[in-house]
């Protein structure tokens, strides 16, 4: 869902068998419109609202992975209020370095995520004590964009011993979910294979009588997209040229926001030899660029370029910044295409707003 909520692909992604990891009432709602099986929904994040909540228990989703002690305390009084039972997992953090970009990295001890497994330990037998609680997982997510196996191996040990002795202790775990996090090849990066990755995962969790629950995500639809953009000008300063496009940050913000590598590349090549560049957006910020210093084919105004693997945390992280409508999202099927989202208006910037009649 934060990789790519469009219905078109989550519709894709439902009739692979696939459930969806959520993390706000706007996914859930985008989730059950796409025909999602509640009971294959999982609720994660850490600021979960007490209408959110309310919403997803209405709704008898799969679980909440539970990140906070007074997040807990918040389920297990909205379920009472609607007198049923909250399914819960615990999210711990094992404090594992995923050797990835600090603002993805979602497992070491200084993050805002999950809780310590000490912490934890505490908080499972709390929560079995509450009886508007149902104790049925165990959850952990290192970060994002990760391209080795060891922090994935190195954090299951650590969750692995915690499950075995909360069984010990009789608490009914049934799911283990492990998240996700496995990278792709943007810019010649060779992570594991997503076979390779579940296989050790499942091999060392047999023995835990256990349902794993993996959250995909971007290795599902990354490199299945691409940006496409229009050439407006070229400018050149001093030695500096840029080529500046009809999009920047506001359609695709991870180069700016994470200083991500984005492979670009001319839909109709020019002969020439390469030029070093700067691909930059119209956006009146210094940090709106897709590219920096990037050897890049003769381009001239009025080319089209295809920014790739932006299929994953593109549109969805999109914005309307500097009153720019967001573009149409196009589905492609062999030599087939349909339209999945339509390109925005100008009316559709103001649709929303309202002047008081006092002004």
């Amino acid at each position: 869902m934060k990789a790519n909520s469009s219905q078109a692909i989550l519709k894709l992604l439902l009739n692979m068998g696939a459930g969806f990891d959520i993390v706000s009432g706007g996914e859930l709602y985008r989730s059950l419109a796409a025909g999602a099986d509640p009971s294959k929904i999982v609720f994660s994040g850490v600021g979960k609202t007490h209408a959110e909540i309310a919403m997803a228990l209405e709704a008898k989703i799969l679980m909440f992975n539970v990140e906070s002690e007074a997040e807990l305390e918040r389920i297990a009084e909205v379920s009472t209020w609607l007198g049923c039972q909250a399914p819960i997992s615990i999210r711990v953090n094992p404090d594992i370095d995923p050797r990835t970009h600090p603002y993805i990295a979602t497992g070491l001890s200084e993050s805002k995520f999950g809780i310590d497994i000490q912490t934890a330990r505490k908080l499972f037998s709390r929560a079995q004590s509450m009886p508007s609680l149902d104790v049925i997982g165990v959850d952990c997510h290192i970060g994002s964009q990760i391209t080795e196996l060891q922090p994935f191996l190195d954090a299951f040990e650590r969750v692995r011993e915690l499950v075995l002795e909360l069984k010990s202790e009789g608490l009914p775990i049934r799911y283990l979910d492990l998240g996700g996090g496995l990278g792709i090849p943007y810019n010649g990066e060779t992570p594991p294979n997503p076979r390779e990755y579940t296989q050790a995962l499942s091999e060392r969790a047999a023995d835990l009588n256990c349902t794993l629950i993996f959250e995909p995500g971007r290795v599902l639809v990354g490199n299945a997209g691409v940006l496409l953009s229009k050439v407006e000008y070229l400018k050149q300063t001093g030695n500096k040229l840029f080529v500046i496009a009809d999009t920047g940050m506001h359609h695709l913000i991870r180069p700016a926001l994470y200083s991500a590598w984005q492979g670009i590349q001319p839909v109709t090549p020019r002969e020439g030899q390469p030029v070093t560049v700067d691909l930059v957006g119209p956006i009146c910020e210094s940090g709106d660029f897709l590219a920096k210093d990037r050897l890049l084919e003769p381009v001239e105004a009025g080319d089209l370029l295809a920014v790739m693997s932006a299929g994953a945390y593109g549109f969805s992280m999109a914005s309307n910044y500097n009153s720019y409508p967001r573009p149409a999202e196009v589905l492609v099927k062999g030599n087939q295409f349909s339209v999945i989202r339509q390109r925005e208006t100008y009316e559709d910037l103001t649709r929303h707003e309202l002047t008081p009649d006092w002004l």
